[in-house]
């Protein structure tokens, strides 16, 4: 059975980590001269294992095997949320790497591939997914025009020249090389550390409603207008936001969470009512029926808001549907956790992941190692040695286990 060397593991992650460290966590947001750094330095790892790798026209770097007749891809994205942490993404991307070295190492492997996956964009700073949906054949070339940053409004393609990326092929996938796609990942999250648990088998991944509200009133004096005769855009998106909150704590289930990440006020004046209003509101569940009922519910709650004095509009700006996984790739992960003697818990995963558009065109499985403190996306996200270390084993020892079967 092919052995990882643990401590390369921790080295790499290390080293990755370097590119963009901002104190404690990384600042290594997507296109950023330190994040073009970081794929040229991991497409040179890649061949150092012996893969052929390629960075490709949207930033993905992939490393395929080039003997390998049956082949499995491991992967997760490589950029950072803004002052994030040092492992979200970039764990699954080094497990991927080492198991490619393990098993190229092990005579017995002879004819099976690892393929290596570093996705762009997972984050969002353009737009989520932009490399896992450009690899699956789900980002046309129009769409690439379109796409503008998230922070500064800078095109893609301006980005993506700047990053010396413009005019090479975008890498796209052939389902049937592949038996399979596995992504290991932080938790994100406090559940398994309160538990106990080292490894967690995922059992699906939530959709995710996203909404950007618009609402349109009067601007006026704020001292001199009677509270009847104003036409308060900012009241009316708070009171759409009391009255959703209501509903969900009837309609969520087990899983359902929901957010208003933003809420701003036109002019935003202490004493101006407000003339116009804008709300982020997101709700996510692992079932689709749940996000149904929610999304319905709300479209009835804008309709009610808005035949008053202020009028309101809704646009739906993100709306991808729950994702469940392949039971046989996490049967193999949660065998070989139990093997190593950890009894691995089942979860949904919160958050979003790379492995949602690839389980569209061939079976994937994720898998999650705990969070100290159950911190993300903020330079304190951490994971002990032994537990990063702990997950790389059992996740070669599932593939090991898959190569059996197949």
């Amino acid at each position: 059975m092919p052995r990882i060397d643990g401590q390369r593991v921790v080295s790499d992650l290390k080293r990755l980590a370097d590119f963009g460290r901002y104190k404690t966590g990384v600042h290594r947001p997507t296109y950023s001269p330190v994040d073009v750094e970081s794929r040229h330095w991991l497409a040179e790892k890649l061949g150092e294992a012996g893969l052929d790798p390629v960075v490709d026209g949207i930033g993905n770097v992939i490393g395929r095997n080039p003997s390998a007749r049956r082949r499995l891809l491991v992967g997760s994205h490589s950029e950072t949320q803004p002052y994030g942490g040092w492992l979200d993404g970039s764990l699954g991307v080094i497990y991927g790497l080492e198991l490619a070295r393990a098993f190229a190492a092990d005579s017995s492997c002879a004819g099976l591939g690892i393929d290596v996956a570093a996705w762009a964009d997972e984050e969002g700073h353009y737009q989520s997914f932009l490399g896992s949906h450009s690899f699956t054949g789900m980002l046309p070339e129009e769409q690439i025009d379109k796409v503008r940053g998230r922070d500064d409004g800078t095109p893609l393609r301006e980005a993506l020249q700047r990053a010396g990326l413009a005019g090479r092929p975008r890498d796209q996938v052939d389902p049937g090389n592949y038996v399979g796609y596995l992504e290991a990942h932080i938790e994100q999250g406090p559940r398994m550390e309160a538990g106990g648990n080292r490894i967690a088998v995922v059992t699906g991944l939530v959709g995710i409603k996203r909404f950007r509200v618009v609402s349109h009133g009067s601007a006026n004096h704020g001292g001199t207008t009677p509270m009847a005769m104003r036409k308060d855009a900012g009241a009316a998106l708070i009171a759409l936001a009391a009255g959703f909150a209501e509903d969900m704590r009837r309609l969520a289930g087990h899983d359902t969470v929901w957010n208003i990440g933003n809420m701003t006020f036109r002019p935003g004046v202490a004493n101006i009512v407000p003339g116009e209003g804008e709300m982020l509101l997101e709700f996510r569940d692992i079932d689709a029926a749940v996000m149904d009922r929610a999304a319905e519910r709300f479209r009835e709650r804008v309709a009610q808001a808005g035949r008053g004095s202020v009028r309101i509009e809704v646009e739906e700006i993100a709306d991808l549907a729950p994702t469940s996984l392949a039971p046989h790739l996490g049967a193999a992960i949660a065998q070989a956790a139990a093997a190593r003697g950890e009894t691995p818990v089942s979860l949904a995963s919160g958050a979003g992941h790379d492995a949602m558009i690839a389980a569209r065109y061939m079976p994937a499985a994720m898998m999650f190692i705990p969070s100290i403190g159950g911190v993300s996306h903020d330079i304190t996200e951490n994971t002990s040695d032994d537990d990063i270390v702990f997950g790389c084993e059992v996740l070669a020892d599932a593939v090991s286990r898959l190569w059996a079967e197949v």
